[in-house]
């Protein structure tokens, strides 16, 4: 049974959202982010980046939090942002040139998150956790939303539907061509109605945001132990979600790539590849696997096709079936010696949204000597490994939609 609850949410006026909301910040670079600051004085990034007020880019710690603040504070003063004065849910519709996505804004419960109601395929580094725990517990508020799915739901997208043949709330384009919509569902008749489906439900899967989701656990904890009169119905024991029906949700595999052979020759390389693989040389044919646990690789001015030998390899649970957890079992940790596959020094990742023609590319620049490319990983594989408890590699999933900043602001 998952636990939805209608919020008050602080969000851009209607005339200022297309200025307002932004990409995540990690997306920009300087260069991007500095242009952004300069030329738009409603953009959200000025509130997480409170330093340029001051000429002060470097500023960081807790300090930086206070800062993000007292931001946060001034565009509520001049207005920029406004609360709903009714509690609700929030229905978003993010269209590209090749996909559209419409699911529900909503607080999502914590106890559901630690009675694996909401489950979890990636694991997070304790030092993340408690970094983005402080910034929530210093700035107040979260502007960016974890990305839940849920499996289609008739009564849930029948209210969907009934909204966006309504005048939307919000109504933007951005410079990347992509176009948002939102609609207020206050209605509280349509608000029971998504509390109830949504009781229905088993399970909430965490698509992206484990660790803002892992955070705003950690917070509500904390949060209750100082709390004498702590019920369980405060703010904090909710998290801002996106929930979006699996049937839209749109999974990317990450390529890999490697600085080194841990010794081996190219020609030593692919004798111990041989152990596990049937190899076949495609030469400057570019060769994307077409089946689950066949591999392209790129090596020494050449692809290859890797077919997975079924009898070396022992299929014994959902996640050894996976091929990110096939390519690290067989070679990047014991040929590549890559223990950690967050080794950065190593290895690198980049998603094949796009340029398939990656592989090649970043391999010819001399800065890695063998790339790897697979199938994406389908959300039946996510939820098997799931519901065994079990966790993905990470960057084993590059999933979309990816979402804006501030659209909707939750505070606790």
């Amino acid at each position: 049974m998952a636990i939805v609850k209608p919020f008050k949410a602080v969000r851009a006026t209607r005339d200022k959202v297309a200025m307002v909301s932004s990409k995540s910040y990690e997306i920009y670079t300087p260069e991007m982010l500095n242009s952004k600051l300069a030329f738009n004085p409603y953009t959200f990034l000025h509130v997480i980046n409170p330093g340029y007020k001051y000429h002060k880019q470097d500023v960081s710690g807790e300090l930086r939090f206070k800062l993000v603040h007292n931001r946060y504070l001034e565009f509520k003063e001049d207005e920029i942002f406004t609360q709903d004065k009714n509690p609700g849910f929030y229905i978003y519709k993010k269209t590209t040139a090749s996909k559209s996505f419409c699911g529900i804004i909503s607080a999502t419960s914590v106890e559901d998150y630690h009675n694996n109601v909401i489950k979890k395929h990636e694991g997070t580094l304790k030092e993340r956790e408690l970094l983005f725990e402080n910034y929530l517990k210093n700035t107040g508020f979260n502007a960016e939303p974890v990305l839940l799915t849920y499996p289609d739901n008739s009564v849930i997208e029948s209210i969907i539907k009934k909204y966006k043949q309504e005048r939307s709330e919000y109504e933007f384009s951005t410079t990347d061509k992509e176009s948002h919509k939102l609609w207020v569902v206050d209605d509280p008749n349509d608000i029971e109605q998504i509390i109830k489906a949504f009781k229905e439900i088993d399970t909430l899967y965490i698509a992206d945001g484990h660790h803002r989701s892992t955070s705003s656990c950690l917070l509500a904890q904390n949060l209750a132990k100082d709390n004498p009169n702590h019920t369980g119905k405060e703010d904090y024991n909710f998290f801002m979600s996106y929930l979006l029906p699996e049937s839209q949700l749109q999974i990317y595999e990450f390529n890999r790539f490697i600085k080194d052979l841990n010794g081996l020759t190219p020609h030593e390389f692919l004798i111990e590849l041989d152990t596990f693989f049937r190899i076949e040389n495609k030469g400057q044919e570019l060769y994307k696997p077409k089946e689950k646990h066949h591999f392209s690789m790129y090596l020494n001015g050449e692809f290859y096709a890797l077919y997975l030998r079924k009898s070396a390899y022992n299929f014994t649970d959902s996640l050894s079936k996976l091929d990110a957890q096939i390519l690290f079992s067989t070679v990047l940790k014991p040929i590549l010696g890559i223990d950690d596959i967050r080794n950065a020094s190593k290895i690198m990742y980049s998603q094949d949204k796009s340029d398939s023609l990656e592989l090649k590319t970043k391999v010819d620049t001399g800065n890695f000597k063998v790339s790897f490319g697979m199938l994406p990983t389908n959300i039946i594989e996510l939820k098997e490994i799931v519901d065994a408890d079990l966790l993905m590699p990470p960057k084993t999933t590059y999933i979309e939609p990816k979402l804006r900043s501030a659209l909707t602001i939750y505070e606790f």
